[in-house]
């Protein structure tokens, strides 16, 4: 049965369900419980800021099903923008339905519209086997690349 998912930009009235959506997102991914004294106002930042970034959302029957962020890295040698797809979740009962799917091809036909982005990104934790086939299933390649980082400033 095919089912209808229309997805959308997302909006302020979304907050909440972003913020929960993050939070599931990391206690299911990475065992962390985030802060929500903090993860709150950082999912408001960046819906009342697009320089940061967007979230799309998608929904089904006019309820949200899953979200994906995508946020920005200008790229010197490329003289274009990177799109990097971050904060992906789809609720248990709307996976292997096509959610994700539907909101990586809305987000590359956006960013291929935008003729300044010169391509999609995204990190996955390293044990997240499930992920990384359905990335691979989008026609996403792993890279030469490690990530490295400081926590704390």
């Amino acid at each position: 049965m095919k089912i209808d998912i229309n997805i959308r930009r997302a909006a302020p009235a979304d907050a909440a369900f972003i913020a929960e959506s993050n939070a599931a997102l990391a206690l299911e991914s990475e065992g962390r419980t985030l802060d929500d004294a903090q993860l709150r106002p950082g999912v408001a930042a960046i819906l009342a800021d697009e320089s940061l970034g967007f979230y799309l959302i998608a929904e089904i029957n006019g309820q949200p099903a899953g979200q994906l962020m995508i946020t920005y890295e200008w790229s010197d040698w490329r003289n274009g923008t990177f799109w990097w797809i971050q904060s992906v979740y789809v609720r248990p009962q709307h996976r292997r339905r096509g959610v994700y799917r539907a909101l990586h091809r809305h987000a590359a036909a956006a960013a291929q519209a935008t003729g300044s982005v010169c391509g999609l990104r995204l990190y996955v934790e390293q044990d997240n086997t499930t992920a990384q086939q359905v990335y691979a299933q989008m026609g996403m390649t792993q890279t030469r690349y490690y990530m490295y980082e400081y926590l704390s400033f």
